[in-house]
């Protein structure tokens, strides 16, 4: 019996000690794989900008799996303001980023966060290739947002059917008065295409600086504008129908129902690469020209992942996920064209050229607002 104690007593110590071992060993750093940082994205757009990030948010995550990037799809028109309200809430409230760490958006939500201050400053301290972004567009939105991809509004056209295509907006709107039914544009509250329009037709006739002018005071120079909006419900298509989304319109000229629209120029390239738009649709830029610019991503400040969101944005602006922008979107690439490929280089030598930036701050809702009570209703 006192045999049997004793090997029972060493087992025990044995198998304690075995399990002591094992603890340690399962404790350790090499053992433990840490749990990936995850941080919110919400982006908005139409179909092509959801490809975009799904296609670039895997490469990343091949070199960074450390870091997972929870991606948030808005499309066109169905929250993107309703989530910057979330985002100003949130930091009004005291709870930090409200579960939003990047999101992308326009100039116009660039300026409105500069005001109630939920956008965070970057550096290329942080962000080394944002040393790739030319400086005069950073210092545009003070050092608040990335410029990481760039498009213009153009026209789209069907050349079968248009065989001298407006040059000017004045030309323009003599051509749908005389062509009833064949033009049409979105609701400005659903894209940018139709929000371009109704934005050139307003500030038409106004100073040049005037597109850069986000006081109040401006608003009673849109009368006039508005008044041809009006009128021009009679001749577009069906009569004052304005598609839903920047989408919309082009699926009217995909199917012959109206032969000119406001188009996003890497949209229509895309659907005419994939053969979604017939070869007879072609693009053309109008004097003065309607807006483009950047489309920006901004950090917010309350966020509590910034080391991580600023990692993925140093990709994005790497010249590896620009060629993917350009390839993918047909848009024109964020960073300056000297750090692209020499195709690149080629591909938009004098492209961009045209179009205009429009910085209206938070008038563009008054814009929609009216546009809705004025033109839409009538």
């Amino acid at each position: 019996m006192k045999i049997a104690c004793a090997v029972t007593v060493s087992l025990v110590a044995l198998t304690g000690c075995g399990t002591q071992s094992e603890n340690k060993k399962a404790d350790s750093p090499a053992a433990v794989a840490a749990d990936p940082v995850t941080f919110s994205f919400y982006f908005s757009g139409s179909q092509n900008v959801k490809d975009l990030w799904d296609t670039l948010i895997p490469m990343f995550k091949k070199d960074n799996p450390e870091i997972d990037v929870q991606a948030v799809y808005l499309p066109s028109g169905t929250g993107a303001q309703p989530t910057y309200d979330r985002i100003l809430a949130a930091k009004k409230a005291g709870k930090g980023s409200g579960s939003i760490d990047l999101y992308e958006d326009g100039i116009n939500v660039v300026t409105q966060g500069g005001k109630d201050d939920v956008w965070e400053t970057l550096s290329t301290d942080a962000i080394k290739n944002l040393a790739n972004v030319e400086g005069k567009t950073m210092q545009d939105v003070n050092q608040m947002a990335i410029p990481y991809r760039s498009s213009a509004v153009v026209l789209a056209y069907n050349s079968e059917k248009v065989a001298n295509p407006p040059k000017t907006l004045d030309e323009l709107l003599e051509w749908i008065r005389s062509n009833p039914g064949k033009f049409a544009y979105n609701d400005p509250s659903t894209g940018g295409a139709g929000s371009s329009f109704v934005t050139t037709v307003l500030y038409n006739g106004l100073p040049e600086e005037a597109i850069h002018n986000s006081d109040p005071s401006i608003m009673s120079e849109w009368d006039k504008g508005f008044t041809v909006l009006k009128d021009l419900g009679n001749y577009v298509y069906g009569k004052g129908i304005y598609p839903k989304k920047n989408q919309g319109t082009l699926d009217l000229l995909q199917n012959g129902e109206v032969d000119m629209i406001p188009a996003w120029s890497d949209m229509a390239l895309q659907q005419l690469n994939e053969k979604l738009l017939p070869e007879s649709v072609k693009l053309q830029q109008i004097t003065p020209g309607f807006n483009g610019g950047p489309t920006y991503l901004m950090v917010n400040k309350l966020s509590e992942k910034k080391e991580a969101v600023y990692q993925f944005l140093n990709f994005v602006l790497s010249p590896e996920a620009q060629e993917v922008i350009v390839n993918k979107m047909n848009g024109f690439p964020g960073i300056e064209l000297s750090h692209m490929s020499q195709d690149v280089q080629n591909k938009f030598s004098g492209v961009a050229d045209g179009f205009r930036a429009f910085n209206l701050g938070d008038l563009g809702n008054e814009i929609n607002k009216r546009w809705q009570s004025e033109v839409a209703a009538q």
